[in-house]
């Protein structure tokens, strides 16, 4: 299941240092950001094998989680803030700032196979709701 967890993060008169060690609970085997983005939606789909975590590492960025039991909006303003993603999560990013970098860490090489776009039933009624 989607959840945020809060980065172990120091501040002092120097700045700000946030740590990403032991965060995850995977290999991480692929690293990619997204930014510049428009007013589109990113994502759209849910994985068969891999994990992920995103941290909007500047600006902000939601993500609208389903995980075919309930539906979430997560709020990525802070990069002291990581969503865990799960296989089982399929997931939308979108409202980015216009200055958003949204770092996402990854379990699996990059594989067009281990991506599936259909959403469940409930973000489909979701949508509809709306």
């Amino acid at each position: 299941m989607a959840h945020i967890i809060n980065l172990k993060t120091f501040k002092d008169t120097r700045g700000i240092l946030t740590v990403l060690d032991k965060v995850v609970n995977f290999e991480i085997k692929r690293l990619f950001y997204i930014y510049a983005v428009d007013n589109s939606d990113r994502g759209g789909h849910r994985h068969h094998d891999t994990h992920q975590a995103a941290i909007c590492i500047k600006g902000s960025c939601s993500i609208t989680n389903d995980n075919n039991k309930k539906i979430e909006t997560f709020v990525l303003d802070s990069p002291e803030k990581c969503l865990i993603l799960e296989p089982v999560d399929w997931h939308v990013m979108h409202d980015f700032s216009e200055d958003a970098i949204l770092l996402v860490l990854a379990s699996t090489e990059f594989d067009p196979k281990d991506y599936i776009y259909e959403p469940y039933n409930t973000i489909r009624k979701f949508k509809n709701a709306q």
